[in-house]
């Protein structure tokens, strides 16, 4: 069931309480049903004594696997470690614009699509990745251009030193901004950050959301979406965009 672009930004500007969701402001009639509609098929349902719609579980959980994707679905999804598609990969490469000898940066680098596609293009990476079992993955490759450091990237202390940073970042509950903007401190002056981001930086009302796009609008960076089901094959619908944040020459 797709959702539509306003019962989406009903969505964003609802306020959640544990298994309560609370719809905000007064909505027009046709909008309200609507929106009504996308939260009985999502498993809210209204309580007139609660005044609220009730969920079974997380009602902000419930609304973010909405937000991210676009549809009602039947099954939970999480959204943290998605392998990058071979196609989305190469078009990170091709917005990062790397070149032989340049020192790149993936943090949270999953088994490393986008490190490996880095180094065919003369890159050395240095890789952070929470999950061991993906880090040894990687590690296995034996590739003597890239090193690998296991830890929870938002815990390190990025330092300027990378030319590129290309990622990959969990997207649940807007960790991909959190991500994102850590990962800028990582780049030199006049380097460049290349991030796979869930599409609702394009259109989310929070404060995290807006800050990242007047952040974005100043350092005249980019969005370019990506098609529908361009993660399909890794097992998840999340509508995605390649989000290029350049840092400015000293």
């Amino acid at each position: 069931m797709k959702v539509s672009p306003d019962v989406l930004q009903v969505l964003d500007n609802a306020q959640t309480d544990g298994p309560r969701l609370i719809l905000a402001g007064t909505l027009d009639r046709k909008l309200y049903l609507d929106t009504a509609k996308v939260l009985e098929a999502a498993g809210g349902k209204w309580n007139r004594k609660a005044k609220a719609h009730l969920f079974e579980g997380d009602a902000a959980d419930a609304i973010e696997t909405l937000i991210l994707t676009g549809e009602v679905t039947s099954t939970k999804q999480q959204f943290g470690y998605f392998p990058t598609p071979a196609p989305i990969a190469q078009q990170v490469m091709d917005l990062a614009y790397i070149e032989p000898g340049m020192r790149v940066l993936e943090p949270s680098a999953g088994r490393g699509a986008l490190a490996l596609a880095a180094v065919r293009a003369g890159a050395v990476v240095d890789c952070v990745e929470i999950q061991p079992e993906n880090a040894n993955a990687l590690t296995a490759e034996r590739e003597r251009n890239i090193t690998v450091l296991v830890a929870d990237f938002l815990t390190t202390d990025p330092q300027p030193v990378y030319d590129r940073v290309v990622m990959n970042p969990p997207f649940a509950r807007q960790a991909d901004i959190a991500h994102v903007k850590h990962a800028w401190q990582a780049l030199k002056p006049g380097g460049r950050l290349v991030a796979v981001m869930s599409a609702g930086v394009t259109f989310r009302q929070t404060s995290a959301a807006v800050a990242f796009r007047a952040r974005l609008e100043a350092l005249g960076g980019e969005l370019h979406p990506l098609p529908e089901g361009a993660f399909k094959e890794s097992g998840t619908g999340v509508n995605t965009v390649i989000a290029v944040l350049p840092k400015p020459a000293a």
